[in-house]
């Protein structure tokens, strides 16, 4: 027996490897969780991976049928068949890993030249005498001015109100952080420098702590958006904070609590505090990015759909009731249009080494609302698509979010149902990677037709007149009630997989493309970065295209907006792409109607 190394990208991690075991049972023991539905038989092709370097086994039969010719050259395997011969590097793909090893994916770091906007400096000022009697202002711009050269000519009022018994009992020995020549930190030296990168979503808000010093992310965590109980849909909401000012205050405020309470989560994670975070970036879609800043959304509720403002803002962070540094600021990227915004922005800017020089690029970003660009030669044009919340697992019957216990793999296997849960916990319901799987599986097995009817199996009851096949059963749970996919689920899903199609193909007319010419699909934010691709195609939500067409990038407006965080640069290089965004009005595209209605069909 012969043992080698491997190391397994992107995750970072390396593993001691047999020569007598699987590369899928070698990840399992180096604590890399993947999907294997099939128990390691070659069956579920979940398991691909891409050697990248070293020597392995000989492709098998099933790996033979599992991929191309040119796959094979390119070194794609599927891991519960390849044995290592040699010290190996492997690359995993994102949709191979289950949700916690993804999550940890999604938080890796962000290469690029940090040029922030707020810089610190350590003083050391002479204490006020009788002989000395300089204001606090004038001595701190004074020191700072003098001991680096610099041209510092204010401090912000709410710093000035707070730092004059803190300084004293510091004895003038502090930090001071500067934004465009104004102080809008004083904390004791030496104190953290920490921003603060969020992505305000429909349904969830991501939030990421970083260290401006050093780049480093240091925490993340998602939250719900509780706008939710408001509005499930950006629509809804606009309906509502428009039947009076104090539903507007009251939508906003839930929102603010929310992020308060997510940068006191990640500060109690790293030992740190919320004073000491110096500045936030923060990204959502039109409608969350109005809501945010008590901008009027009725430009937005009626065409041509205006927003307010489209440009990139900085507004001080207790303006919108954000409690961080006294002085500290929030940076919003630009939107594009009243229902494309500053997240799809984001996403762009984190994904543009991916699209640039590519050719014909599909981008989308696949949420509650979700925006789709597609990109030639540094043209862009983009379409937002109301796909609604069904991926997120709402109005699915057994829908639900992906926590411990959802399914979120699942194939039918001669005629079993095999799954993967989260957390490998006993099933509870269906998130939304599980839901979708569930859909192309049962449409695959001819159990649904293209029209999305139910047909008769085995499998298949009625159930409060309603028609619906049995994924888990009730004996299977234990007597606790039967896991199912309704017909009511099955159209659900059918309007949200035909809004996406839609989307793409009115771009792909407008601008006189066939699917064919597409290089690269990026396939962006929470659901799809989950989602099995293979089930997308299978039911007509994505492009028919071979999978290595398509990229799974995570959610990539958080990352945008960590770029947007660490460097002043990517923030002109954000209004740069946003200006260059040409986009277009589903509504008002020809033929629109006679185009969703043949994308609601499966297949």
């Amino acid at each position: 027996m012969k043992f080698y190394n491997v190391d397994f990208e992107p995750i970072g991690k390396r593993g001691r490897c047999r020569d007598d075991e699987s590369l899928l049972d070698c990840a399992r023991r180096s604590g890399i969780g993947m999907v294997s539905l099939c128990g390691g038989r070659g069956k579920c092709h979940g398991c691909k991976v891409q050697i990248l370097r070293g020597s392995v086994s000989e492709p098998t039969s099933n790996e033979r049928e599992s991929f191309s010719s040119q796959e094979l050259r390119d070194g794609y395997r599927l891991a519960c068949q390849t044995y290592i011969a040699s010290d190996c590097q492997v690359q995993i793909p994102l949709e191979s890993v289950t949700t916690p090893q993804r999550i940890q994916v999604e938080g890796l770091e962000v290469s690029v030249h940090r040029e922030p906007s707020v810089s610190s400096y350590h003083i050391q000022a002479s204490s006020p005498s009788l002989s000395d009697l300089q204001a606090d202002e004038e001595r701190i711009i004074e020191t700072l001015n003098h001991q680096y050269k610099l041209h510092c000519n204010s401090i912000d009022i709410d710093v000035l109100r707070k730092s004059s018994s803190l300084l004293r009992s510091w004895n003038w020995d502090a930090q001071v952080s500067l934004r465009d020549n104004e102080v809008i930190a004083i904390n004791p030296w030496p104190s953290h420098q920490l921003g603060l990168a969020i992505d305000l979503g429909t349904t969830k808000v991501a939030g990421y702590l970083l260290d401006l010093s050093s780049g480093k992310t240091l925490a993340s965590e998602g939250m719900m958006n509780p706008q939710l109980s408001y509005g499930e849909d950006i629509v809804s909401r606009i309906t509502y904070v428009m039947e009076s000012r104090a539903k507007t205050i009251k939508l906003q405020e839930v929102v603010v609590e929310v992020l308060n309470q997510l940068a006191a989560n990640l500060c109690n994670k790293t030992n740190t505090k919320s004073e000491e975070i110096l500045e936030a970036v923060i990204v959502g879609n039109t409608a969350m990015h109005h809501l945010l800043l008590h901008l009027p959304v009725e430009g937005l509720a009626a065409s041509p759909f205006a927003p307010a403002v489209q440009r990139a803002l900085d507004i001080k962070a207790r303006d919108i009731g954000l409690d961080i540094a006294p002085g500290a600021y929030v940076h919003l990227l630009p939107n594009i249009a009243g229902f494309v915004g500053a997240d799809h922005v984001a996403m762009l800017l984190a994904t543009e080494e991916i699209w640039k020089g590519q050719g014909l690029v599909i981008a989308i970003d696949i949420g509650t609302n979700t925006e789709v660009s597609l990109i030639n030669n540094g043209e862009i044009s983009s379409v937002s698509c109301a796909s609604g919340p069904a991926f997120e697992g709402a109005h699915i019957k057994d829908g639900m979010r992906a926590a411990n216990g959802a399914i979120e793999r699942l194939q039918l296997i001669n005629g079993k149902i095999t799954y993967e849960t989260i957390g490998g916990l006993p099933p509870v319901g269906l998130c939304g990677s599980g839901i979708l799987d569930a859909i192309a599986q049962l449409y695959l097995a001819d159990i649904i037709n293209k029209d999305g009817r139910i047909s008769n199996h085995p499998r298949v009851r009625t159930y409060e007149k309603q028609r619906e096949f049995v994924l888990v059963s009730q004996e299977e749970r234990g007597s606790s009630p039967a896991i199912t996919i309704t017909q009511k689920d099955v159209r659900e899903l059918q309007l949200a997989k035909g809004a996406i199609h839609s989307g793409i193909k009115v771009l792909l007319q407008e601008r006189g493309y066939s699917e064919k010419e597409i290089k690269k699909v990026i396939i962006a934010g929470a659901f799809g970065s989950y989602i099995n691709v293979m089930s997308a195609v299978s039911i007509g939500m994505l492009p028919r295209l071979p999978l290595d067409h398509f990229q799974q990038v995570g959610n990539a407006a958080g990352i945008g907006a960590k770029l947007a965080l660490l460097s002043i640069n990517k923030r002109v290089e954000a209004q740069a792409v946003a200006s260059r965004v040409s986009y277009i009005e589903l509504a008002t595209a020809p033929h629109f109607e006679e185009i969703f209605f043949q994308a609601i069909y499966l297949g």
